[in-house]
C-alpha cells in the first residue's frame, strides 16, 4: 500500500494577478494523516477546495487513485474533465468545511441520509442505518430526529463530520473545522476526529491552527508559506525542531495565543 493516493504534481493556482499556489508537488499515502500549517493567504485551503472541485488548478496535475482530477482522456488525447468526471473521481473524497453547511429544514439524520441516496444511488433503508451508525460514532445518536437549530456548533460540526463519513470516503478534508467554533467546543470536535484518525481506513488532510492536535494526530506537516511547501516531515520535524526561520516566527504567534 505504498501507492500515493492523492498526487499533486507542479499545481499552480492563481485568482486573476494573485498567485496563491506555486508549484505545489505532494503525495499522500492511503490512510496517511496529513496535516497543513501556514499563515493566512498562504494557500492551505485552496489545496483541499482543489480537491473537492470547488477550484480549478490554473496549471499542473491533481492525480487521485489512478485518475487525473481535473483532466480525461478522449480518444487518446487529454481533456478538460466534464461534470461526470469530476463526480466520479471526487466520489472517494469527502469534506467536513468551517461552517457545517447543514439544511436547517431537515433532520441530522436526513441530512446524513440525503447524498447516499442521491449521489450514490444507495438503498434509502441502508442509508438510513448507516446514517445513524455514523451518528451514533461522533456521539449524537440521541439527535437523530433534531434540526439543525436545535444543536450547539460542536454537534453541527460533528453531523458535518458524519454526513461525509456516510459517503465512504478514501480521502477526508477538515478546513479548520473548528475555527468557528466558541473555544468550550472545539475539544469535543478534535476528539472526535481523533478517534476518526485512529481507526485508520482514511487518508485525512486536516487544515488546522491547532498544533497541539497536529502533533498528536498526524503523521506528516505541512508549512505553506506564500504559496509554496516551505517545510514538510513528521510533526516533531516540523513543530518542534525545525529551523525555518518564516515557520519559528508563524509557531511564536500562536504559542503567544495559548
Amino acid at each position: 500500500m505504498t501507492e500515493s493516493i492523492v498526487k499533486f504534481r507542479d499545481v499552480h493556482k492563481s485568482f486573476g494577478d494573485v498567485k496563491v499556489l506555486k508549484g505545489i508537488d505532494l503525495d499522500i499515502k492511503p490512510a496517511e494523516k496529513v496535516a497543513v500549517i501556514g499563515p493566512s493567504g498562504s494557500g492551505k485551503t485552496t489545496i483541499i477546495r482543489m480537491l473537492m472541485t470547488l477550484e480549478e488548478p490554473t496549471s499542473g496535475d491533481i492525480i487521485v487513485g489512478d485518475k487525473n482530477l481535473w483532466k480525461m482522456d478522449k480518444n487518446g488525447s487529454m481533456v478538460e474533465a466534464n461534470e461526470k468526471h469530476l463526480r466520479e473521481v471526487r466520489g472517494d473524497i469527502g469534506m467536513v468545511f468551517q461552517h457545517f453547511n447543514l439544511f436547517p429544514h431537515m433532520t441530522i439524520l436526513e441530512n446524513c441520509m440525503t447524498a447516499p441516496i442521491h449521489v450514490k444511488k444507495v438503498d434509502k433503508q441502508q442509508a438510513r442505518q448507516h446514517s445513524i451508525e455514523m451518528l451514533k460514532k461522533v456521539g449524537l445518536g440521541d439527535k437523530l430526529e433534531n434540526y439543525p437549530n436545535q444543536l450547539s456548533g460542536g454537534q453541527k460540526q460533528r453531523v458535518a463530520m458524519a454526513r461525509a463519513l456516510v459517503m465512504r470516503p478514501k480521502v477526508m478534508l477538515f478546513d479548520e473545522v473548528t475555527s468557528a467554533l466558541d473555544p468550550e467546543l472545539v475539544g469535543e470536535v478534535l476528539e472526535v476526529i481523533r478517534d476518526i484518525a485512529e481507526e485508520g481506513e482514511m487518508a485525512m488532510i486536516l487544515v488546522t491552527h491547532e498544533m497541539d492536535f497536529a502533533l498528536d494526530v498526524a503523521d506528516k506537516v505541512l508549512f505553506l508559506d506564500q504559496g509554496v511547501i516551505a517545510e514538510q516531515g513528521t510533526p516533531s520535524e516540523v513543530i518542534e525542531h525545525s529551523d525555518n526561520e518564516r515557520l519559528q516566527t508563524f509557531l511564536r504567534r500562536f504559542r503567544g495565543m495559548s
